[in-house]
């Protein structure tokens, strides 16, 4: 009996607390109450907590020499991710990351960026790059890449898209964050051609040595009211478990079992 409770506590360590947590942020502020928001109060919580606890947070590059080549990264790495572009991201998340001296990589709608007032302004963006922020890919209107009526649109989608961030930032994009998470094989095909080195879902999981490169996991942490620290903790911390309960909740659900998926509490 010992030793299969040994072997099963080795079992669970190997399989589900392994890999590097990915966070998946959208806005920061305290007006817009829906599902994609977080509150300037409960980031800071959050940052705080991964600061205290001695996270480090990395970039998309070493997340991807990690994956690639098992090349070393800190005992304690995170990938704190925002999609969009937000102008919040710049005026309540920027701050938190820089008191906490934490990095993050915000995925830019390139078409958006001085166009919209909701979000980031060139300048904005040159002055976050200089305090260590890093930013990618997601597409040029975020349009969702499985419903592109063309395989013409979705290689612009990806490709004009990289050039104009590009040619705005001066330096080379490999990463893009797949808008609302959709892709499929066509979609990854048109991504590896588009020059991406890599594309990251929103898929509930850590990234280990054998993810695919194409469809990377990540941690959403969003959810308007409902979102709690409770719930940041669980999720970052049992990741792959509630990831294995959510897939059970998904096959209750296809398979006609309601009352059943509705017992599995997914944070």
């Amino acid at each position: 009996m010992l030793f299969i409770l040994v072997f099963g506590a080795f079992y669970i360590s190997l399989n589900y607390f392994q890999g590097i947590p990915v966070l998946n942020y959208h806005q920061i502020n305290d007006q817009d109450h829906n599902s994609l928001t977080l509150s300037s109060s409960e980031f800071e919580a959050q940052m705080k907590y991964l600061a205290k606890e001695g996270y480090t947070s990395i970039t998309p590059d070493e997340l991807a020499d990690y994956l690639q080549y098992n090349k070393e990264v800190p005992a304690k790495s995170i990938l704190i991710t925002f999609d969009d572009g937000y102008k919040d991201n710049y005026i309540n998340a920027y701050p938190i990351l820089q008191k906490y001296h934490l990095s993050a990589t915000i995925f830019l709608i390139s078409d958006f960026v001085n166009t919209y007032d909701r979000y980031l302004t060139w300048d904005e963006i040159h002055e976050m790059e200089q305090g260590g922020i890093n930013f990618e890919g997601h597409t040029m209107s975020h349009l969702v890449l499985t419903q592109a009526v063309s395989d013409a649109e979705l290689q612009d989608q990806l490709e004009k898209s990289k050039q104009a961030l590009e040619w705005r930032l001066g330096k080379k994009i490999q990463y893009l964050a797949y808008p609302c998470g959709f892709y499929n094989q066509h979609v990854i095909d048109f991504t590896k051609a588009a020059g991406y080195r890599a594309a990251f879902t929103i898929n509930l999981g850590r990234d280990t040595t054998s993810s695919t490169l194409y469809s990377l996991n990540r941690i959403p942490v969003f959810g308007g009211g409902t979102h709690t620290f409770m719930h940041f903790w669980l999720r970052l911390k049992f990741t792959q478990i509630f990831d294995s309960l959510q897939n059970l909740k998904a096959f209750l659900l296809k398979t006609g079992k309601p009352s059943l998926a509705q017992l599995i509490y997914i944070p």
